[in-house]
């Protein structure tokens, strides 16, 4: 036989599979199953050969139709085309992480978080971080008691009301950590962000709630209290463009891929892993956003109580595109 595209070497090949695929499809035993090898007619061959050496020719044809046009333009194949990207207002600036213990007294909460703010801004920080829900214990049976109703203010949230008040008389930005929202008849993990001038920017609720049942370690269900949020949540300040999450929310990618495609500039994360989950994701997912997004990612935990029904991991950290130091350990 001449060379062809279906030599006899192939044709063997193809009459052995050929008779595998019919035994395993077989519902009788080999030594009860009739078979027979099939023999491709001469014919047959000769209509493929032809068929390859036609492919072949219309291949070379339009490979040198598309080769030599001038319409292929390498600056417009990524489409869309990418977002011009803000530039940051500040090329540096100082950062003030407060990992704040965190006690059933919820006006002692308030004070100490305003204390910790001051001595922040004391020190030069232009932004003040806190954690998530510092204004409460981390309990289900907390969020209903100590949630906040944010958008009537005032008497309504205390705890809103305070870093309106600390952030416009020091003229720094604040990310106020979490606290419980009340909305309605719903439970939200929100957290707020305030600019220089005592306006709330921002409003972040939680979009990931966290669920955990691990046998002899920890369960928590934040879904029983708590709603999800819908929306990510990106904001201008006088430090920059900033991409807000809260614990869990840093575990999917996806957010701050979004963040960092609007321009964000630091990505911050209030969160409250625990002794389980703390000590095996929480640097490595910082790190991890920060390294994807070429970002600064700074997150900020309730210190550690070990006497607490919930007990948070702590290591408040900020962490580089290259580097990253952890400016607590408890």
């Amino acid at each position: 036989m001449k060379s062809s595209l279906v030599s006899s070497k192939n044709l063997i090949r193809l009459q052995s599979a050929i008779s595998r695929s019919f035994l395993q499809h077989s519902s009788k035993p080999i030594s009860q199953t009739p078979f027979f090898i099939p023999i491709i007619p001469t014919n047959t061959i000769n209509l493929y050969n032809q068929r390859y050496q036609n492919l072949q020719f219309q291949i070379r044809s339009n490979s040198t139709s598309i080769m030599s046009s001038s319409a292929f333009k390498p600056e417009q194949a990524r489409l869309p085309p990418a977002l011009p990207l803000p530039s940051p207002p500040l090329t540096k600036f100082k950062i003030g992480i407060c990992q704040l213990a965190v006690t059933p007294d919820k006006e002692r909460n308030i004070q100490h978080a305003r204390k910790a703010i001051e001595e922040a801004a004391q020190k030069g920080a232009q932004l003040v971080v806190l954690p998530e829900i510092w204004n409460s214990p981390y309990s289900n049976d907390g969020f209903p008691v100590y949630a906040e109703d944010i958008d009537a203010g005032h008497d309504a949230s205390p705890s809103t009301a305070m870093l309106s008040e600390v952030s416009s008389r020091l003229k720094i930005t604040v990310v106020g950590g979490s606290i419980p929202e009340r909305c309605g008849d719903k439970l939200y993990n929100t957290c707020c962000v305030f600019g220089t001038d005592g306006k709330l920017k921002a409003k972040h609720r939680k979009i990931h709630l966290f669920d955990i049942d691990i046998p002899g370690k920890i369960t928590f269900m934040e879904s029983k209290t708590l709603t999800a949020g819908e929306t990510p949540t990106i904001v201008d300040t006088d430090v920059g463009r900033i991409g807000v999450g809260i614990c869990y929310d840093i575990r999917f990618q996806e957010l701050a891929m979004i963040y960092a495609s609007r321009g964000a500039h630091l990505l911050c994360y209030p969160g409250a892993f625990n002794m389980t989950t703390g000590p095996l994701h929480w640097e490595l997912l910082q790190r991890a956003r920060a390294v994807d997004n070429q970002l600064y990612v700074a997150t900020c935990s309730p210190a550690r109580d070990t006497g607490a029904g919930y007990v948070a991991w702590g290591h408040s950290t900020l962490v580089g595109p290259v580097i990253w130091r952890s400016p607590s350990h408890n």
